[in-house]
């Protein structure tokens, strides 16, 4: 009838597809990601601009310092690389700080400008500080001078061969140099918070008891090198068919091959022109470890050993070809008896 409001049934509502709301839905939830992750950018690029501010304040600061540094006052000069080489260890420290977001690109860069830091060091402390000889030790027999290696009571002294001779530099930076065939020991006293190098080293057994504060590991062969904590970094540079067993801060690995790496890592480890390179978990004990962990500064409860960057593999969700796991089957457990390669 007209003039009679027209009942309308909920059957004749209007039915939106299900579809429609499904797809209105997406829209939905993409702007809302698009959002987090516009949000997440942005913060994250306030870190990288914060990170890349400080970073070159700092190193600026370094290079000021240094460049103030002559030998016209020797004590004065050693204050100051002192200084220099703690703000290196802080910036460092900064950087390891900072990896979880800086992009490969931006790490990088920050580990050639502390690399670039580190050589300035050396080379001003060469020049403001006069050179100590270098003291070239013969291993013949009935010698009457202190030999520079000293085997432990558990582990027997190898073959040695009357040509060799071992290098020690005394200034600065302690270790061994140009050696075969040897076991290699040096003990807190002698190496507790100093730069060490091993170099030129074949079918060596080495163990370094005690907290340096820099380990360099530069063209070994065969040898197998134990370290206690190390403060900051551990550099390691043509090192093949080895064993290391290290604990540090940061591990910077280059050109290194069929080598196993047991290790305690703070931060990261970084391998860069490596092939055949496999990790395992640190797993050395000795008398005062413990205490060696507290000078070192170094959390023994953190422990990043298979967290990896490859500066030669950069494909995202693929791992890299160059270095693995050591299987726990196959991890060396005692030390002690363990022989260096033939």
């Amino acid at each position: 009838m007209d003039g009679v409001p027209t009942k309308v049934c909920p059957s004749d509502a209007v039915k939106i597809p299900e579809r429609v709301l499904r797809r209105d839905q997406e829209r939905l939830e993409e702007l809302e990601r698009r959002k987090n992750a516009k949000e997440s950018q942005t913060v994250s690029e306030e870190k990288i601009g914060y990170f890349r501010a400080a970073f070159s304040a700092e190193k600026a600061n370094i290079e000021d310092l240094l460049s103030s540094c002559t030998q016209t006052d020797h004590q004065k000069a050693i204050k100051v690389l002192e200084e220099a080489t703690n703000k290196i260890q802080h910036l460092q420290k900064f950087l390891n700080d900072s990896t979880v977001f800086l992009t490969q690109y931006e790490l990088r860069q920050a580990q050639e400008s502390l690399q670039k830091l580190q050589g300035s060091i050396a080379e001003k402390r060469a020049e403001v500080m006069p050179k100590k000889k270098f003291a070239f030790r013969s291993r013949t027999a009935g010698t009457s001078l202190q030999p520079a290696v000293t085997p432990s009571s558990t582990e027997g002294q190898l073959q040695t061969d009357p040509g060799n001779s071992v290098v020690d530099s005394v200034v600065e930076q302690c270790g061994f140099s140009n050696v075969q065939n040897e076991i290699l020991i040096k003990h807190s006293e002698e190496i507790q918070q100093r730069d060490v190098l091993l170099s030129h080293l074949t079918n060596c057994k080495v163990r370094l008891y005690g907290s340096p504060s820099t380990l360099h590991i530069k063209n070994v062969r065969g040898c197998q090198i134990l370290c206690g904590p190390v403060s900051s970094s551990v550099f390691v540079d043509e090192c093949k068919d080895s064993t290391l067993v290290l604990a540090c801060q940061q591990l910077r690995t280059h050109n290194t091959t069929s080598t196993q790496i047991y290790l305690h890592v703070t931060s990261r480890a970084i391998i860069e022109d490596c092939h055949g390179v496999s990790f395992a978990p640190f797993n050395w004990t000795y008398h005062k470890l413990d205490d060696d962990f507290r000078v070192s500064g170094l959390d023994p409860k953190r422990n990043n050993w298979s967290q990896v960057d490859d500066f030669n593999w950069l494909a995202a969700g693929t791992p890299s070809p160059n270095w693995a796991v050591i299987p726990e089957s196959e991890r060396t457990s005692s030390w002690d008896t363990a022989e260096p390669k033939a």
